[in-house]
Parts: structure tokens; C-alpha cells; sequence
């Protein structure tokens, strides 16, 4: 009982910052969603580095990827030119040259761990901002937030209706290998009830049709589900049962935001093609 009522806490905190990072003002969503790329950046480094032996720069690669975050919000938002991006090409840069002088017997794994994070963590959040800020260029001008905060809302409902569902009738295995406990009658539920709260959006935003609000909504579920399962492949690579411990009775951030990592880029591909069009 003691654990269950801590996660439902954490959740609900959780839940609370990240709609508020959304909606009430584009520099809390800076402050907000820097704090997640920052802490999941560190988060990937350490697992990284306890599974290879310390051989990653875990504070000027997560320092990196945050400034990736920072300074696509910038020019997202209108502030500044192409020319932010300068000092974030100089870190790559960086993360070459400093084999030549680290002595390492396997520089080849050095680059390829740090990479991958500025890809999957920073790379995925940094791409956020553009969702966030496309409003301008949308149908009539759509609210700065509303695919952003549909995003979330779909992921979320997902793992809900997912849980609910499979719990109680999943029998059969989605991704055994990876995922033992999900199956395909959790994921057509969570699919079934994403579906459905899409009509809600799409009822307080007429402008973008019903069938849009599907697609995005499908979009959600679908790459949401591989984000999960990726993260999973991850960890069980790894050989671990979370990627961290920050969120009591939730794990790690990577463990909180594996779906939404893959969603991110796949439903800014939806909004460029039927949307934006």
C-alpha cells in the first residue's frame, strides 16, 4: 500500500509539471523539458558508462545535448538565427578529436555511446520544440501547445488503457523476446482508447478534421509502443531492471519518457505531411 500510494504521488506530480511545462508559458517549457533532457542525458551516460567501464564524458556530453535543447527553443521561438547551432557543432567536433588524446583502446565505443544519446535523448526533446513552436504556421493559426499537449495525453491514455486491458485479458505476447508482459489485446486497447479521446480534441479544434486527429492519435500508439519496447531492448542489453531510480515508485526518466522519445519524431513527420501542407 505504502509503495502503491508513492507512485500514485509521483504520477500525479509528474503529470502536474509536465502539462504545466506545456501550457503556461513557453519559458517554463524551456525550463521543464531542458530539466528532462538534462537528467535523461545523465541518466543514458551513466547506464553507458556502467556497462562499459566509465569510458563516456558524462558531464560535457550531457552539457552538449542540453545545449542542442536550448538552442533549438531559441530558434524555434523566433529569437535568434541559424547561428546558435555553431557552438553544438563545435561539440561533435569535440567528441572526434578528443580520442586522439584520451589513449583509448576502443575510441570506436566512445563515439558511438555518446552519439547515440545526443540522437535519442537530446536529438528527440530538441525536435519537441519545433512541434511546440509550429503554431504559426499551422491551420488558422492553432494554440502554440495543442499537439505538444496531445502528444502526452495520448501516450498517457495509451498506457493506461494498454495496462487495464492486458491485465485483465492479454494472453497473446507482442514482443515476448523483449517485453514478456505486453501483448497485442493490451495494445489494441490502449490503441482503442487513444483513438477515442482524439475525437475530443478534434471537437475543441474543428479546424484540423476528425480523420487528422486519428492519424495523429494511431501515430502516437504505434511509435509509443516501439519507443517502449526500444527502451526495453536497451535495458535488457544492459542488464538492468530500469534506467534509474529519480522517480519513486516509477523508475528512471528514460523508463517515464521511452515512448515519447520515439512519438516526438514521428508525429512531427505527421504534422510536416498532413498538416502543415
Amino acid at each position: 500500500m505504502k509503495n502503491l500510494i508513492i507512485r500514485a504521488l509521483t504520477g500525479a506530480a509528474f503529470v502536474a509539471v509536465i502539462i504545466a511545462g506545456i501550457c503556461v508559458h513557453p519559458y517554463l517549457f524551456l525550463l521543464v523539458f531542458g530539466l528532462v533532457t538534462a537528467l535523461s542525458l545523465w541518466e543514458f551516460y551513466g547506464l553507458m558508462n556502467a556497462f562499459r567501464n566509465k569510458i563516456l564524458k558524462r558531464f560535457i556530453s550531457s552539457l552538449g545535448g542540453v545545449y542542442l535543447f536550448f538552442s533549438s527553443f531559441v530558434y524555434a521561438y523566433g529569437l535568434i538565427d541559424g547561428k546558435i547551432f555553431i557552438p553544438y557543432l563545435v561539440f561533435l567536433m569535440y567528441t572526434f578529436i578528443s580520442e586522439l588524446y584520451n589513449k583509448k583502446s576502443d575510441p570506436i565505443h566512445n563515439w558511438a555511446f555518446t552519439l547515440l544519446a545526443q540522437v535519442y535523448c537530446a536529438g528527440s526533446f530538441s525536435l519537441l520544440n519545433f512541434i511546440y513552436f509550429s503554431a504559426d504556421t499551422l491551420v488558422n493559426g492553432i494554440a502554440f501547445p495543442l499537439f505538444v499537449l496531445a502528444l502526452f495525453v495520448f501516450i498517457w491514455l495509451n498506457d493506461t488503457g494498454a495496462f487495464l486491458v492486458g491485465s485483465t485479458i492479454g494472453k497473446h505476447r507482442l514482443f515476448e523476446r523483449v517485453s514478456p508482459k505486453k501483448s497485442w489485446e493490451g495494445f489494441c486497447g490502449g490503441l482503442i482508447v487513444a483513438l477515442a479521446a482524439s475525437q475530443i480534441f478534434a471537437y475543441y479544434e474543428p479546424e484540423v478534421s476528425r480523420w487528422v486527429w486519428l492519424g495523429f492519435s494511431a501515430v502516437v500508439v504505434v511509435f509509443g509502443t516501439w519507443g517502449d519496447l526500444t527502451e526495453s531492448l536497451m535495458k535488457r542489453t544492459l542488464g538492468v531492471k530500469d534506467s534509474g531510480s529519480i522517480l519513486p515508485g516509477h523508475g528512471g526518466m528514460l523508463d517515464r519518457f521511452d515512448s515519447v522519445i520515439m512519438a516526438i519524431p514521428a508525429v512531427y513527420i505527421y504534422i510536416e505531411l498532413f498538416i502543415r501542407n
